[in-house]
């Protein structure tokens, strides 16, 4: 997953005025930029981070200028856009199953999963989720509450039943961390789907990501604790 490398421009944060628009300092001016995760992010977003932004192309009908897609935690760099997960999954989908049919936006039941995958009688629906929230090197999934991420636990869970093969795919916005685990305090309901969706035989995949200003790629497994 890329961005066009001449479109990404350093700057610093400044304030977050709601879940879609921050202010930044760009080039010594502040400036409007939209916020590409709807998600907490309380522990990145924070005055004086240095974060990079994506330039959008002049002639785009835009309300803003600017989108915020990564930000430093200390020395760590963090992607937090909320659909380069996917992107990224996609291309990890097609190279961990070489010859299958890869598709996003698959509707199954009431939910649309991120991916499904088929080749010959073999089916498999594939979820996927960003991880931005980390302390002391352990990834925590959501940051905020979720009913929509649980519905989807239960499709999968049903999609199962019926035959399917059927995974959640974490994947994690930043490098060199050692442990996932949902997040039980902020969205227990979640914590608990995810652990009947293992026990009925979803899979549950976690991976870090390299993370540049300008791309990010699935890196390598990470360890899954979920009790």
């Amino acid at each position: 997953m890329h961005y066009p490398a001449e479109r990404i421009r350093e700057a610093v944060f400044v304030r977050r005025i709601n879940r879609f628009i921050a202010h930044v300092v760009l080039d010594g001016t502040e400036v409007v930029c939209h916020v590409k995760n709807t998600g907490r992010c309380a522990e990145l977003l924070i005055p004086g981070a240095k974060v990079f932004l994506y330039c959008a192309p002049s002639d785009s009908k835009r309300k803003t200028a600017y989108d915020l897609i990564a930000v430093y935690k200390g020395e760590r760099l963090i992607n937090m856009d909320s659909q380069a997960p996917n992107k990224a999954a996609l291309s990890f989908l097609q190279r961990e199953f070489p010859g299958a049919d890869v598709r996003p936006e698959t509707v199954y039941g009431a939910s649309r999963m991120d991916f499904s995958i088929t080749e010959g009688d073999f089916r498999m629906l594939v979820e996927v989720k960003g991880v931005t929230l980390e302390k002391d090197n352990h990834v925590f999934f959501p940051d905020a509450p979720t009913e929509r991420g649980t519905k989807h636990l239960r499709e999968l869970i049903r999609a199962r039943a019926e035959g399917y093969a059927c995974a959640v795919l974490f994947v994690i916005q930043m490098r060199d961390v050692y442990l996932f685990s949902p997040n039980s305090v902020t969205d227990p309901a979640f914590a608990s789907a995810l652990r009947e969706a293992r026990d009925h035989g979803v899979e549950i995949w976690a991976y870090d990501c390299d993370v540049t200003p300008d791309t990010m790629t699935i890196r390598q497994p990470v360890e899954v604790c979920l009790d």
